[in-house]
């Protein structure tokens, strides 16, 4: 039987259940949490919008939209984000998902750290970056009750220093990347934690360009 969080049904189809046992076996527990979490805030934030959704679609993207920051799905050169969006598709594939399904978790994935855009989007993008902006940054915190957030909590605990190890993970996921941090937050994990890090700036990159004038 599916389990049933502050009111939220998690989905427990086969490719959900695929997706968890995965997610589950490629990710620590902090990352795993997180994600888990992610699903229920934005199911509970298109319950309280009025948003008619496809928990299942959500689930899969908040499982995979962190699956770019391990080792195993990590590339040398792209977004993290791009990482796990392309991981997602290709588990998507493998169990038949329609190309509309599996372009909108890819480019909710692809888009949940770039804020300002999502919200305009289908509800599958929209509600997986409000998952991800109430889990890290507390946006819309008190839009949850005080029984939601804990019921989620209690399932999926934040552990101690939450707020400390999850920018470690951001950063030990992209460190030897530097340059897919260019024009979007992750560049701010950087400036932090790496003392050698240098940010790139876009009118300096205009100015440099080969263009005369």
């Amino acid at each position: 039987m599916s389990e049933i969080i502050a009111g939220i049904r998690v989905p427990d189809s086969a490719i959900a259940r695929a997706a968890t046992q995965l997610v589950r076996d490629t990710e620590d527990d902090l990352l795993y949490n997180h994600s888990r979490r992610v699903f229920l805030w934005g199911a509970l934030s298109g319950e309280r919008r009025g948003l008619k959704y496809d928990p299942e679609l959500l689930y899969l993207g908040a499982m995979f939209h962190d699956m770019g920051l391990t080792d195993k799905y990590s590339s040398p050169d792209l977004r993290f984000e791009v990482d796990g969006a392309n991981a997602s598709r290709d588990f998507m594939k493998s169990y038949g998902v329609s190309e509309r399904d599996i372009e909108d978790v890819w480019t909710a994935i692809a888009l949940h750290t770039t804020p300002g855009i999502p919200e305009h989007m289908r509800p599958t993008i929209a509600l997986l970056t409000a998952g991800v902006e109430m889990d890290v940054l507390g946006i819309a915190y008190h839009d949850f009750t005080h029984e939601q957030r804990d019921h989620v909590c209690s399932h999926h605990p934040r552990e101690t220093n939450f707020k400390e190890n999850i920018i470690d993970h951001f950063a030990n996921g992209i460190i030897k990347k530097p340059l897919t941090t260019f024009g979007n937050v992750k560049a701010d994990v950087l400036a932090l934690k790496d003392m050698h890090y240098v940010r790139q700036n876009f009118c300096a990159i205009i100015l440099g360009s080969a263009w005369p004038n």
